[in-house]
């Protein structure tokens, strides 16, 4: 795979579906000038989701303690360690991403797994950037997540790393789902001399 080549893994997740944002979300990515090598429209499988979130029990203890804090500053009760907070997180993400129709992606493009990740923004809505995917389109918090027991709703997964999205690829995709081919607008980027575009 070459720098030209680089794959990320992209959910538009169910508030995208919903709110009607499927094309806008694409035409951000398309406006890049990255191209879609894969995409499926479709219900997100439970054990899947578990994979795909696959976290520790120090992942758990730690966003746990998270949320404690977060019910004690609201003056929530707290009713159970910190751990199940923790993997109630996933809980709520996978019932979240399982409630709707979403859209799997996978993009391709020169550093495509950086890309992706500034203009989606910041996981939380409210203090992503002005002028990315969440912070445009979405105004959710992680306090408000917390307050109401559910997922925060920021509109899209990508991939964190070239590696994790290797991995979120394999899970969510088949061989077959990938279509290996040209894209004219790719010679504008790559084509070190632009041969060809003089008549």
């Amino acid at each position: 795979m070459t720098i030209k080549k680089e794959r990320t893994f992209v959910i538009i997740k169910p508030d995208g579906v919903q709110r009607s944002l499927v094309g806008e979300i694409i035409s951000r990515f398309e406006r890049t000038g990255l191209k879609i090598v894969a995409m499926k429209f479709g219900y997100a499988d439970e054990e899947k989701c578990w994979q795909h979130y696959s976290k520790d029990d120090a992942w758990f203890e730690s966003k746990g303690q998270i949320t404690i804090k977060s019910r004690e500053e609201n003056g929530l009760p707290i009713t159970k360690p910190a751990i199940e907070y923790g993997k109630d997180i996933i809980r709520s993400l996978v019932k979240y991403m399982t409630c709707s129709p979403v859209v799997f992606m996978v993009l391709e493009g020169n550093k495509a797994v950086q890309i992706v990740k500034k203009l989606v923004g910041g996981t939380e809505p409210l203090t992503s950037d002005v002028g990315t995917i969440r912070g445009d389109y979405t105004l959710d918090s992680y306090e408000l997540s917390n307050i109401d027991e559910r997922a925060v709703r920021n509109l899209i997964h990508c991939s964190d790393k070239a590696e994790e999205a290797e991995r979120e690829i394999k899970l969510w995709m088949n061989g077959d789902d990938i279509a290996n081919y040209n894209l004219i607008a790719h010679k504008i980027l790559y084509d070190i001399n632009l041969d060809g575009i003089k008549e």
